[in-house]
């Protein structure tokens, strides 16, 4: 069966809401912090040191577990779907490939600053009130997970334009040609290990592409057989790879710099969203659960890059007080997550209401110029550098600050957004009505199709 057709150049499909997958990111982040509420446990020692253990990564059951629940990929093939969307839409008004980088970094890079700064700032001052380095850095440590990860999602946003170019003239070629890419990329990192880091690009944009080929209904006009077919031989080769030793079992452990692994688990992924996808919908299409996610999609990315130093925080602060610490992997332990998970989400209550707001849509300013060119390139090589810097060398208290301070740099570099200028043809649409000014992004764009 062939694959639907591609939109033509300067039109956009029609392109409604998504409930399936306002749901399925909306699980995908609640599996994340509850993850991270099972991962984290700061030890105090007697002379005074304190570590992190993380306590899933010392089970023996967790190995084929995270094979299981290793959702990474699977952001990232959303993104592919609802950025793929937007890019189009945006495209089909008169808006370029800077205009989709300058919304997709105000959007993501406005909650991190506010994180950055205000992390910095209250580290600095439980310094100067005697609090130890070691749990300063432990603290610190927290922001690095949601740095990274925001790194690679937003160069993999960022190169939509690029790579949705290349995916409408050869989308098999261009998808095969990332994979010999990563492969590639896999063979030399034993040689030269900072070569690994180039599959932060190459892993990421891959699985992004399967997220095109589902928004161009690829995966929906496969049968259930071709379905299950991808799903048991993706894994059958995720298996044969890490079963002789070529990569580790433990996806967690090749998930940071990503390889092939991480393209074969959203192979698997892909295909099992479309098998169960009318299933989801099903319970999708709830209005109750409709109205809960759309309100917490729009604060989604508050949300993710909050919990973890929350959470951390939280950890830390309770080894400077005389409540009894149980065993880390202890039965006891395991019960303490409960109310840790309870606890996590109720700091986070105010911090999104005080936050979120970051995560709108940036306001558009009738006919006012955008930022230059060169401006929107600057502010993405000034928020790219200082989580590169944490990537490599690991976060530090100087680097929070720098990083705020870079980050708040590329929002002023960024400014607000212009209303496109339209073609006649996209003015008089039937979707526009005689006399409306469209703005960018479009009005009814959600979280799901903006993140």
């Amino acid at each position: 069966m062939e694959m639907d057709a591609h939109p033509p150049a300067g039109q956009a499909r029609a392109v409604q809401r998504d409930p399936v997958i306002d749901l399925v990111r909306f699980t995908c982040l609640f599996l994340v912090v509850v993850a991270h509420c099972m991962m984290v446990s700061p030890v105090l020692h007697k002379d005074g040191t304190v570590t992190t253990l993380n306590v899933l990564m010392e089970q023996g059951w967790f190995t084929p577990v995270a094979w299981g629940l290793m959702i990474v990929p699977l952001f990232f093939v959303l993104g592919g779907v609802t950025g793929l969307q937007s890019w189009r839409r945006l495209k089909a008004q008169g808006g370029t490939g800077f205009d989709f980088a300058q919304v997709r970094l105000l959007r993501l890079v406005r909650p991190a600053m506010a994180l950055l700064g205000i992390m910095w700032g209250g580290l600095w001052v439980a310094l100067l009130l005697g609090v130890h380095p070691q749990v300063i850095q432990l603290m610190t440590a927290g922001a690095a997970m949601p740095l990274w990860f925001l790194a690679a999602y937003l160069t993999a946003q960022l190169s939509i334009p690029l790579m949705a170019r290349l995916y409408e003239r050869a989308p098999f070629l261009t998808f095969a040609s990332l994979v010999a890419l990563i492969i590639a990329v896999d063979s030399l990192r034993g040689s030269i290990p900072v070569v690994a880091f180039a599959n932060m690009i190459f892993v990421w944009c891959a699985v992004q592409q399967l997220g095109f080929f589902m928004a161009d209904g690829f995966f929906e006009h496969r049968s259930r057989t071709w379905l299950v077919g991808a799903i048991v031989s993706s894994n059958l080769l995720l298996g044969l790879v890490t079963g002789v030793a070529v990569y580790p079992g433990n996806m967690v452990v090749n998930l940071n710099p990503p390889n092939l692994c991480l393209l074969l688990l959203g192979i698997s992924q892909t295909a099992t969203l479309q098998l169960l996808r009318n299933g989801i919908r099903g319970i999708a299409e709830a209005r109750w659960l409709q109205a809960f996610i759309a309100v917490a999609g729009r604060r989604s990315m508050t949300v993710y890059l909050w919990h973890l130093p929350l959470l951390v925080g939280m950890s830390g602060l309770l080894l400077l007080t005389d409540l009894p610490q149980p065993l880390a992997g202890s039965a006891e332990w395991w019960w303490a997550r409960i109310p840790v998970f309870f606890a996590v989400v109720t700091l986070l209550v105010p911090v999104v209401w005080l936050f979120a707001r970051l995560e709108n849509r940036p306001t558009a300013a009738n006919h006012a110029r955008g930022p230059s060119r060169p401006a929107v390139v600057t502010a993405a090589v000034v928020v790219l550098v200082p989580v590169a810097d944490a990537a490599f060398n690991g976060l530090t208290l100087a680097l929070l600050g720098g990083g705020a301070a870079c980050f708040a740099l590329a929002v002023l570099l960024l400014g607000r957004v212009p209303t496109p200028v339209l073609p006649p043809s996209a003015r008089e649409g039937p979707e526009l009505g005689a006399g409306h000014e469209p703005t960018l992004p479009e009005a009814d764009l959600r979280a799901n199709l903006e993140t």
